[in-house]
């Protein structure tokens, strides 16, 4: 009896787990094609297995082989087989999505908030708690994101009608003004009260919110022309400023002093449009109007590598990095959004659909949502939101964004759902996922 028993057929769920385990290794086969360059055979093996889902490039599967080969000569089991993506996007390891984030389509407008003039620049603070705005009629606004959620909870979404609510409610608990043009870009120190805006009149100031009569900037930093972005270091202590100018500048925040690459022949040929860290403050990116994207060596600031005509030499809008620094996500005027692998100094991933109308106007920024699961983009002519699956490129719906003209701004919380838009039609709107509600006692 145990005779046969042993050599019995292998029951139905061990059938169907040999079933899914070659289906694996098939999309991590046609993951790694993808990823190697060969697109024309991994689309051919994709047709053939049918996989129900998309295989977006990913180099596991080299991993898994390498830590295979090490492990052959030994019985230890590798841990490093089964380690953990790190926290955000990852195509080393990952190959299908699986996602906790609500879909962006899901949001809603909780808060809407006027200026006298288009709103050209936001930013959130560290931990999501504020956000900022600032407008062509050089003021901005500080806004309490828990206040905002409240006042949509009691019905009121517009700042022009909490008047009639208690101060201490009031979302809006900062209003300054020491510009005389308009706000070109705004961000927040990352372990002080302090925001730090950038303007047309050439000028950067430096608020110390924290104190409640503040109106005038604590600090101000005179450059010669007009700034268009800043980004700052993780520790806070350096400030990273793109001008009209080509030429890049870093500013120690305390002292004030400017600094500019070693190498003259490294910097861009066109005036800057976006700059910004890594997370550990180890790499910082530029991008021009002159089309190139640079990497940067955060300690020397010298330039480590270039992307040439990296959106076919039209104007690049945005760069960021991706949490765990081994990615760029750019946008360029060109209505296309990329994806790029600085190890292979290559672009990965584009993301396409957007911009059907033509090449926009102005410039828009992708960004990640807080997971790194979603790519986001404003498109221009539809004033609509574009969202792809990050890892596949997948398109998801389009969300209405609700402005009258275009999105000349927008960036989402580090660590919640909920994003900010900044209009020309003199509106700065706050989307927010609502909990969904539960039935039932």
């Amino acid at each position: 009896m145990s005779s046969q028993s042993n050599n019995s057929t292998p029951s139905t769920g061990n059938k169907s787990s040999t079933v899914k385990e070659r289906e694996m290794l098939y999309r991590l086969i046609v993951s790694q094609l993808f990823y190697d360059g060969y697109q024309t055979v991994a689309h051919q093996l994709y047709n053939m297995i049918k996989s129900p889902t998309a295989c977006p490039p990913s180099d596991r599967l080299n991993h898994l082989v390498s830590v295979g080969i090490k492990s052959e000569g030994d019985s230890k089991e590798d841990d490093n087989l089964y380690m953990p993506p790190v926290n955000g996007l990852d195509l080393d390891f990952e190959t299908e999505s699986h996602s906790n984030a609500p879909e962006p389509r899901s949001y809603e407008t909780v808060y809407v908030t006027s200026h006298k003039g288009a709103c050209r620049a936001g930013a959130f603070n560290t931990d999501g708690s504020l956000v900022a705005t600032g407008s062509v009629d050089a003021s901005i606004k500080i806004l309490d994101v828990e206040k905002m959620i409240a006042k949509s909870v009691g019905g009121q979404n517009e700042d022009v009608q909490s008047n009639q609510g208690s101060e201490a409610h009031h979302p809006v608990i900062r209003t300054l003004y020491d510009h005389v043009e308009e706000v070109t870009c705004l961000l927040f120190h990352p372990t002080e009260q302090l925001l730090i805006s950038g303007s047309q009149d050439s000028s950067i100031k430096i608020y110390d919110f924290a104190k409640p009569s503040v109106k005038r900037a604590l600090k101000t930093i005179q450059e010669a022309s007009t700034i268009r972005c800043m980004s700052i270091h993780p520790s806070g202590n350096y400030l990273l400023v793109g001008t009209q100018h080509p030429t890049l500048r870093l500013y120690d925040i305390n002292t004030c002093q400017c600094y500019v690459g070693p190498n003259p022949a490294d910097q861009h040929i066109g005036p800057i449009t976006a700059s910004n860290y890594s997370v550990t403050g180890s790499m910082y990116v530029t991008c021009s109007k002159d089309g190139d994207i640079k990497i940067w060596d955060g300690v020397s600031s010298r330039c480590v590598n270039t992307f040439p005509r990296a959106h076919d030499s039209h104007e690049i809008c945005s760069a960021v990095f991706s949490r765990n620094g081994k990615y760029v996500l750019s946008s360029g005027k060109d209505s296309l959004v990329k994806l790029w692998e600085l190890s292979m100094s290559r672009c990965l991933i584009a993301y396409t659909g957007a911009g059907a109308s033509g090449k926009q106007l102005h410039r828009a920024q992708a960004v990640f949502n807080h997971t790194e699961d979603y790519v986001l983009y404003p498109d221009e002519r539809t004033t609509s939101l574009c969202v792809w699956d990050s890892r596949n490129a997948e398109r998801q719906k389009l969300l209405s964004l609700g402005h009258n003209n275009a999105v000349r701004y927008f960036v989402h919380s580090p660590c919640a759902a909920a994003f900010l838009t900044c209009s020309d039609d003199y509106r700065a709107r706050f989307w927010y996922k609502k909990p969904d509600m539960v039935v039932g006692s």
